[in-house]
């Protein structure tokens, strides 16, 4: 079968990693399933891998891909929960398993025409979304679901601040929660950005720093050191700021006084558990929610795609079509 191979590591130049291959058709060993790939979406981690950022040599050549959809040999459409992990090793959380794996990082993805997972990764398809849509949805949307409502519990009526509007979690945030009936602050750099985020759903989106019309409940924290004074700034006394990610930097001046005397929540997020993803697609067919997409692209020009996430400037997902 044919699939996007990463066969080596290279900051500089990380597409000449990435080849496509003729590989052996995957064989489903007891408990798992092997499912015939309609789509798969480009993700940010796909990227890393191939510049060698949090991916172990040794686990190369993988195929990547880690938002996958697809159909089973029974016929059953599905989206596959990209979280490899044992609950009972993270005390009945699969994301806090220490031996957790996103798909691509020891297994591999879905950027080829057949794919096989745990069976217990396989989650129905939301009926009115094509598998294109669906395909966007297990990393980014699953991983902003668990920050919105497991880990900052945000309920109808809240006011939530979203950062970086233009990235995939930011801008699955921002849609989730003004559909949950929250009041929606977003920020970016680029008005374009800034307009994406109304689009989506935003109330009002602002450049970083901007004073908010209020303070809010939650911040969804995904840039790190460049919006971290503004985020703590932004928050009402006991309201919780959820980190997911810090694309600016790592190591902000914490302003502990602050997070103190307001009693502010702090909180790391990684990923989302089963029952997390499958809630998210719930809420995705309950509400009619669609993920929005930039491009379709066969997978014979998946290295087209990766130069445009690279560029930058995306409206939406890139997703590969394999169908």
């Amino acid at each position: 079968m044919l699939a996007a191979v990463a066969v080596r590591q290279n900051a500089a130049d990380p597409l000449s990693g990435l080849e496509l291959s003729d590989v052996p058709l995957p064989q489903a060993k007891p408990g798992w399933t092997r499912v015939k790939v309609k789509a798969s979406s480009l993700n940010m981690h796909d990227l890393w891998t191939l510049r060698g950022i949090g991916h172990d040599p040794k686990n190369i050549p993988i195929i990547l891909g880690c938002d996958v959809a697809g159909v089973t040999e029974e016929g059953r459409e599905v989206v596959v929960h990209p979280i490899i992990a044992d609950a009972a090793a993270g005390r009945g959380d699969e994301t806090l398993d220490p031996n957790r794996a996103l798909l691509s990082e020891r297994h591999d993805g879905g950027f080829a025409e057949y794919i096989v997972v745990p069976d217990r990764c396989l989650v129905d398809k939301p009926s009115h979304l094509s598998f294109e849509e669906a395909a966007c949805l297990p990393v980014a949307w699953s991983t902003a679901y668990r920050m919105l409502f497991t880990q900052a519990r945000v309920t109808a009526g809240d006011r939530v601040l979203v950062h970086g509007a233009g990235g995939g979690v930011a801008g699955a945030a921002i849609a989730m929660a003004a559909a949950a009936g929250a009041t929606v602050y977003a920020t970016s750099r680029t008005e374009a950005k800034r307009q994406l985020a109304r689009e989506l759903g935003a109330h009002a989106a602002f450049e970083p720093g901007a004073r908010l019309p209020e303070r809010v409940d939650a911040v969804i924290e995904t840039v790190g050191e460049a919006t971290w004074a503004h985020s703590l700034r932004c928050l009402r006394p006991g309201g919780a700021i959820v980190i997911a990610g810090a694309t600016s930097g790592t190591s902000p001046e914490a302003d502990l006084g602050r997070i103190f005397y307001q009693q502010l929540r702090v909180l790391g997020s990684t990923g989302s558990a089963l029952h997390e993803t499958a809630a998210m697609l719930r809420l995705m067919e309950t509400t009619g929610l669609r993920p929005r997409i930039d491009r379709i692209l066969p997978l014979e020009r998946i290295h087209e795609g990766f130069q445009a996430m690279i560029d930058g400037e995306l409206h939406g997902k890139i997703v590969i079509s394999v169908a």
